[in-house]
């Protein structure tokens, strides 16, 4: 059976994502594990797969919509706003003196719905500070959010921070015009996850080679590309907490944008 591995969140600057992958895939030949990389069209599709490796994806599909796959752990990265394997999303707008409050009856803009750094982080903030939004559009990725912006589209984003600190290194003039006017609380990074069907001793694998990835010089110049300084082991309960910022911001009032 084919074994898929796919890195398709921060894929920003192509050739660093495939260089990633790549060394996962020589790495996991090192253990007798072999791996096809893959580019999913569809990524609900992709993450649950039966012939799925390796794959990243976001903390809140992973408790609303993955519930037989398996965790194997998060990157962390070298980026302002990330602590460890924790990360924040930015709220960003033209305007570098403006707060969110003065974008209530103003246009927001998510990647999608079924995201916590682009729309379920924004939404907690905007019930925690009385801020109704007239229109949401909704733009499909954060790259595209940040175009909506500059375009003048939408008036307000939430932008993952690894998102936007790769963008400053490698598109920095997708940012420009934009400004940090805000964060969100940090929550778990993105977990990289594996099918139900993996096996516990490959599992074991799976960690063992990701620690290797980070740990290893020979890897470092691949890392540092892609902004990751390390790795750990995550639990599913570790991000029980993106349903709680979705349950507080239906208590305040807020249950969708």
């Amino acid at each position: 059976m084919t074994n898929l591995l796919a890195l398709p969140m921060y894929a920003i600057h192509l050739p660093a994502t495939q260089a990633l992958m790549q060394a996962m895939v020589a790495l996991l030949a090192q253990h007798g594990i072999a791996a096809e990389p893959v580019w999913p069209d569809d990524l609900l599709t992709h993450w649950q797969d039966d012939r799925l490796l390796l794959s990243q994806t976001c903390g809140y599909p992973l408790v609303s919509q993955l519930p037989e796959v398996q965790l194997v752990g998060a990157f962390h990265y070298h980026a302002p706003g990330c602590i460890g394997r924790d990360c924040r999303s930015w709220l960003v707008a033209r305007d570098k003196q403006a707060t969110l409050a003065d974008f209530d009856g103003q246009r927001a803009v998510a990647n999608s719905m079924d995201s916590h750094s682009g729309y379920n982080a924004l939404r907690l903030m905007a019930a925690l500070q009385g801020v109704a939004f007239s229109q949401l559009l909704l733009s499909g990725g954060h790259r595209q959010s940040l175009a909506a912006r500059r375009d003048s589209q939408a008036d307000v984003a939430a932008i993952d921070c690894v998102s936007w600190a790769l963008l400053a290194r490698y598109a920095p003039d997708e940012l420009r015009g934009l400004h940090i006017i805000g964060e969100t609380p940090a929550a778990p990074g993105l977990p990289l996850i594996t099918a139900v069907s993996t096996s516990a001793g490959w599992l074991a694998t799976l960690r063992m080679t990701l620690r290797q990835l980070v740990s290893d010089p020979a890897w470092r110049d691949v890392c540092d590309d892609n902004l990751i300084g390390g790795f750990s082991p995550v639990l599913r309960d570790d991000y029980q907490g993106v349903l709680a910022w979705e349950q507080q911001a239906a208590t305040l009032g807020v249950t969708r944008l």
